[in-house]
């Protein structure tokens, strides 16, 4: 069987507030509003250590159908 996911990844921007977890998750949460009623399969979550503050990134796998209720 085959089928196909769609995906987007997503950071904070560099510098001061970079490592901002809540701020990552609000921006995430934005961008799946904008996508409209589809249904997630999973995320992921990675921190990368840098000089100043953490690097964090989080990437969303989804498919263009509507969310089970």
């Amino acid at each position: 069987m085959d089928w196909t996911i769609n995906h987007f990844s997503q950071s904070n921007p560099a510098g001061e507030g970079q490592g901002d977890v809540a701020a990552l998750l609000r921006r995430v949460a934005q961008t799946i509003d904008d996508l409209g009623d589809v249904s997630i399969e999973d995320m992921t979550f990675a921190s990368s250590v840098t000089d100043g503050e953490n690097d964090l990134a989080m990437t969303v796998y989804y498919h263009l159908e509507p969310r089970r209720r």
